[in-house]
């Protein structure tokens, strides 16, 4: 393996049986616009997930509806034979229709086709973790996940998924799948201006389950805070640096999994994430969730 030429923060977390770096990555950047197609730069998206794993990540996020299918086989051509080290977590669902929409595909014979199709496009014969992403492109909706749910339940007894956790889930939609069967992580979106789910976070930290956050600069819609902007002034660094560094703060099953289609800006993201926040930097930042 690649000896890492920089110090990971955050150290690690289990999920489950499997050990996983806090600060992962998220390959949905790696499609093209919209997060449909190939990459503008194949090559460039190539070298990245070769940097992802020469700096030592051991968690790389994906979805086989990423391009379709296009994230997840420039995964396998990049990486694949993977490393025992390397845990690479999908997530099944939603598919993406001719408009770049994410419409729900959450019957049992849609989840089943999307968990082969994510075998196979990864070439794997076992998939580490699965989440079910459940909502819609507004956040989550409140409503039962048991058929869903108990459709992966049924295809983790059957030896291809190893571990199961949820998307975009209300804190209710959390405790009934946990009532189901046992979950090792939940991906919701979570950041410095978008607090809800705070409470859900501290229970899940005392259960041993992970919490992975996304959109930690607000995603298609970044968010606008002077206080971020006063810290990271202060600091000489990016409000994204600050935005991650305080997740990594925030609570020590907060897994990390930003994006990026540029080796440049990721090595950015890693040293950024390790910046050191004050007590009174903390406390400017609280204020802007509050």
């Amino acid at each position: 393996m690649t000896t890492p030429s920089v110090s990971l923060p955050g150290g690690t977390w289990s999920l489950g049986d499997l050990t996983v770096t806090r600060f992962g990555y998220g390959a949905m950047q790696l499609a093209g616009p919209g997060v449909m197609g190939p990459p503008a730069d194949r090559d460039g998206a190539l070298a990245v997930l070769r940097e992802v794993v020469g700096l030592g990540i051991t968690h790389i996020d994906t979805a086989d509806a990423y391009g379709p299918h296009i994230t997840n086989r420039l995964i396998r051509e990049a990486l694949h034979p993977y490393s025992d080290s390397l845990h690479i977590v999908t997530k099944v669902g939603a598919i993406r229709d001719e408009a770049g929409g994410w419409p729900p595909a959450r019957r049992p014979d849609e989840l089943r086709r999307a968990v082969q199709e994510n075998l196979e496009n990864l070439g794997l014969d076992t998939l580490d973790v699965v989440n079910l992403r459940l909502g819609d492109a507004q956040g989550p909706v409140p409503g039962s996940l048991a058929e869903a749910f108990e459709t992966l339940v049924d295809l983790q007894r059957q030896g291809l998924i190893r571990h199961l956790g949820v998307s975009n889930a209300t804190a209710e939609q959390v405790a009934e799948a946990r009532s189901i069967a046992p979950i090792v992580c939940v991906q919701n979106m979570y950041n410095l201006a978008h607090r809800h789910d705070d409470e859900l976070i501290d229970e899940l930290a005392e259960q041993g389950i992970a919490y992975v956050p996304f959109f930690p600069l607000g995603g298609f819609s970044p968010l606008q805070a002077s206080a971020l902007t006063a810290v990271a002034t202060r600091l000489g660094a990016s409000p994204m640096s600050v935005a991650l560094a305080w997740l990594l703060r925030r609570s020590p099953n907060i897994l990390l999994i930003p994006g990026t289609s540029s080796v440049a800006h990721l090595r950015e993201n890693v040293t950024g994430a390790g910046l050191s926040l004050s007590d009174d930097d903390l406390a400017e930042l609280d204020k802007i969730g509050r």
